[in-house]
C-alpha cells in the first residue's frame, strides 16, 4: 500500500465506481464490460467496498462520486445504496458530495428514476446515442428512439439537477441533416447537458474487426469536421457553452464537476475493473478482467494492473493538451506554479502565429483556443514549447 498522499487538491478529488456489467455489449465498446449473472454482481459489490476499505487512510476527500461502466442503472437501487453507504464508512465523503449516475434508456423508469433521486443522484448522463431507429440499430443498442425520448422527459421529470444525453455522431451514412435533427431533438426534450462523441473504431471489437476486414469505413476527415463545428455551432445558438471539445452544458451549474478534474489534473480514485486513478502524481489502474480483479480484492491484495510516475515535463504537457480542449484555456499562473513553465516566453512566436491564424488567444492570464483551435487542440499542444521546469521552481507535485 502506498503512504498518505500529499496532493494540493486532495480536498476535492473525484471518486470513480466502475460498473462492469451489461445485459449486451455494443460493437463499438472497448470498456471493461461483461455479462454476468446475480451472484458474480454481489461479489462485484462485496469487492468494491474491500477495495474501497484499502484506500481509507489515502488523505483524499472526495466531493464527487461517479458510478460509470458499463451499465450502473442495471444496478438494482439496494444495492447502489449498499455502495453508498460503504463508500462514506471506508473513504472520507465531503457532506453534500456530487454523485452521478450512468443509466441506459431501457432501465429509466418512473420508479427507478425516483429510487435513484432518494439515493441522492443530482446528476444523470443517459446513453441514448442516438433517437433515430436505423441508426440504434447499427450501434447495436437495445432501445427506441421513443424509448429513449420517454427517457429524457422521465429523468427530466423526477427532479434531478442535470440531465445529461450522450450521442455519437461521425458514422457512415450520417449527414448532417440526419446529425441536426439529432442535437434538436435533445435541445427540445430540455436536456440540460450533452456529451457529442465521434464513432471511435478501437481494436478489439466488433466494429474494429469489421473495419480491418474492409466491411465498414471511417468517416473520412472533411465531412467528420464539418459535423464537429456543426455541433458547436448549433448548440451555441440553442444557448449551450461547449465547455470542452465534446460536452456542452446549457449553463456554468449544469457544467461535469467530475470529469473536469481531470481535464484539470485534480486528484481522482478508481475503485473496481479496469478503474483508473492518479494522484500525487503517481497514475495506477486496475486490472480489466472481472474475475483477477475480483481474486485480488478476495485476498485482501490491491487490484492493480500497472503503474506510471510521468516526469514533471511530461504533466506539464498534458495539463496544456488537456487545458487547450477546453474554453478555459491553460491558466498560466497555474502551470508555472505547479510546474515552472513560462509558457508564453518560450512559445512567444509560435503562439503569435495561431494567434493570427484564429485559433488562439490570450485572455489575462489564460491561453484559450478558439473554435478552430479546439477542432486541433492535440496538434497545438504538440506544437509547443513546454521545455523543462525552471530550476528554481518547486513543484507541487511529488
Amino acid at each position: 500500500m502506498e503512504p498518505p498522499f500529499t496532493e494540493p487538491d486532495a480536498s476535492r478529488a473525484g471518486l470513480y465506481i466502475h460498473v462492469p456489467f451489461c445485459t449486451s455489449i455494443c460493437p463499438y465498446c472497448d470498456f471493461a464490460v461483461t455479462i454476468a449473472g446475480e451472484d458474480r454482481r454481489a461479489a462485484w459489490l462485496d469487492g468494491v467496498l474491500r477495495e474501497a476499505e484499502m484506500y481509507g487512510d489515502c488523505g483524499l476527500q472526495f466531493d464527487t462520486i461517479y458510478l460509470g461502466g458499463g451499465t450502473p442503472s442495471s444496478v438494482a437501487p439496494h444495492q447502489v445504496h449498499r455502495i453508498l453507504d460503504g463508500l462514506h464508512h471506508h473513504l472520507a465523503i465531503k457532506t453534500g458530495a456530487m454523485l452521478f449516475l450512468e443509466a441506459n434508456p431501457e432501465d429509466v423508469t418512473t420508479q427507478n428514476a425516483l429510487a435513484w433521486r432518494d439515493l441522492g443522484v443530482d446528476f444523470v448522463s443517459l446513453g441514448v446515442q442516438s433517437f433515430d431507429d436505423r441508426a440504434l440499430a447499427f450501434l447495436g443498442r437495445k432501445h427506441t428512439g421513443e424509448g429513449a425520448r420517454r427517457a429524457v422527459e422521465t429523468l427530466l421529470g423526477s427532479g434531478f439537477d442535470t440531465v445529461s444525453v450522450d450521442l455519437i455522431y461521425g458514422f457512415e451514412g450520417q449527414t448532417p441533416d440526419s446529425w441536426c435533427e439529432q442535437l434538436e431533438c435533445a435541445t427540445t426534450l430540455g436536456a440540460q447537458h450533452l456529451s457529442c462523441y465521434q464513432l471511435t473504431f478501437h481494436v478489439g471489437t466488433v466494429f474494429g474487426r469489421r473495419l480491418a476486414e474492409g466491411a465498414m469505413a471511417e468517416c473520412e476527415e472533411d465531412p467528420l469536421a464539418e459535423l464537429f463545428f456543426l455541433t458547436h455551432r448549433l448548440l451555441a445558438d440553442a444557448g449551450y457553452q461547449g465547455y470542452e471539445v465534446s460536452n456542452f452544458a446549457a449553463a456554468p451549474h449544469h457544467r461535469s464537476r467530475h470529469n473536469t478534474k481531470y481535464w484539470e489534473h485534480v486528484p481522482y480514485l478508481g475503485l473496481g475493473p479496469s478503474a483508473h486513478s492518479f494522484a500525487a502524481g503517481r497514475r495506477w489502474w486496475n486490472r480489466p478482467k472481472l474475475r483477477l480483479w475480483q481474486r485480488a480484492v478476495d485476498s485482501g491484495l490491491a487490484p492493480v494492473e500497472d503503474e506510471e510516475r510521468p516526469s514533471r515535463s511530461e504533466l506539464a504537457f498534458e495539463t496544456v493538451m488537456l487545458g487547450l480542449r477546453t474554453s478555459e484555456g491553460v491558466d498560466l499562473d497555474r502551470l508555472h506554479d505547479r510546474f515552472g513553465v513560462d509558457l508564453l516566453a518560450s512559445n512567444a512566436m509560435t503562439i503569435d502565429r495561431l494567434s493570427d491564424s484564429g485559433h488562439l488567444f490570450v485572455e489575462g492570464r489564460s491561453l484559450r483556443p478558439t473554435l478552430d483551435g479546439l477542432a486541433v487542440a492535440d496538434t497545438i499542444a504538440r506544437s509547443l514549447e513546454i521545455g523543462e521546469p525552471d530550476e528554481g521552481c518547486r513543484s507541487t507535485v511529488r
